[in-house]
């Protein structure tokens, strides 16, 4: 099977610094071959700064497996990456940019097994002209038209969670947030954990989306008018639904063990209960792509940028998890 393609990042955030602890622990952890899709020259002065003896080698995607045990390999994108540690320049959002679309273009030729991207900025992007509300509408984008519906899921072995609505402001949620879009993040919730996860029959609950999932309609309509229709809908196809749930009593240690996965009916209503659980060891997945693509749950960390402080715990599962749904994958078009 090809090795994963990794994305650089942004060039001053944490991805290198994270990147080169990785492959440092390559044997430790048992981790897979991946190769950098970016700008050699960052991840070899990051190295530098941080005092890492690692060679950087540029090789083509197909040679990346067998140079992986004796050196870091680079797909180069061709563009050049100046920015420093923790300070972003012009060529942040368009080196960032670029070492997506080449990962994207090498999976899709099948010259790579998965995407796992580093961390971008968005601020930083938007000033370059990105015009996309984050890496996974922009991998939609990428895989041309019809753009599949792309849903972000954070997994981790204590807890999987999607959030319907993702970076919006609270006060809009109410009117984004309809049955139908639950309907469809959970049909293609379902169908991903069947296919590439293995689970023959996923149990998803649905969040309320007020206190006490609206208390029959007296702290709010949404939950008896949106949530409850949307149930219905997907019990009716088969889909092991539930809800809409009170958000309260959900993430307890029992309560985990009733379902596969919570579909929330925003960001922060699910991001928050991970990522106190499990920030160090979640992935974030994007469910819906006609390839797989994983990432750390986490941001750029410009202030951590260089100082080796930086912890590789996220990228890794998001390493081990690409390869693993890749290997599923395949092994499903195999027997088609």
């Amino acid at each position: 099977m090809p090795a994963l393609a990794l994305t650089l990042g942004d060039p001053a955030g944490i991805g290198p610094d994270i990147t080169l602890a990785a492959w440092q622990r390559r044997e430790a952890d048992c981790l897979p071959a991946f190769f950098v899709s970016g700008d050699a020259g960052t991840l070899s002065r990051r190295a530098a700064r941080l005092g890492l003896d690692i060679p950087v080698r540029i090789c083509a995607p197909e040679e990346a497996a067998g140079l992986f045990p004796k050196a870091l390999p680079v797909v180069a994108t061709g563009i050049e990456a100046t920015a420093g540690p923790g300070r972003p320049d012009a060529s942040s959002g368009p080196a960032a940019r670029v070492a997506i679309e080449h990962a994207v273009s090498l999976v899709q030729a099948g010259r790579a097994s998965a995407v796992v991207t580093n961390p971008i900025a968005k601020s930083v992007m938007y000033e370059a002209g990105f015009s996309f509300p984050g890496h996974t509408e922009y991998l939609a984008h990428l895989c041309g038209e019809p753009a599949p519906m792309p849903v972000m899921m954070l997994w981790s072995p204590l807890l999987a969670v999607v959030p319907a609505t993702i970076h919006i402001p609270l006060a809009e949620v109410p009117r984004r947030l309809t049955s139908e879009l639950l309907v469809a993040t959970t049909r293609i919730t379902a169908r991903d954990l069947k296919e590439r996860f293995g689970i023959p029959a996923p149990r998803i609950v649905l969040c309320g989306v007020n206190p006490h999932a609206g208390e029959n309609g007296t702290i709010g309509r949404e939950d008896e008018e949106i949530v409850r229709p949307a149930v219905a809908m997907l019990r009716a196809e088969g889909i092991d639904a539930r809800g809409p749930a009170p958000a309260d009593t959900l993430f307890h240690p029992a309560a985990r063990q009733g379902y596969d996965v919570v579909i929330g009916a925003y960001h922060d209503q699910v991001l928050a209960p991970i990522k106190a659980l499990a920030f160090d060891s979640a992935v974030n997945v994007t469910l819906g792509l006609p390839f797989v693509r994983t990432s750390p749950d986490h941001g750029t960390a410009f202030d951590l940028a260089g100082t080796g402080r930086a912890s590789p715990s996220s990228l890794i599962e998001a390493l081990r998890l690409a390869r693993r749904l890749a290997v599923t994958d395949a092994a499903r078009r195999n027997a088609a």
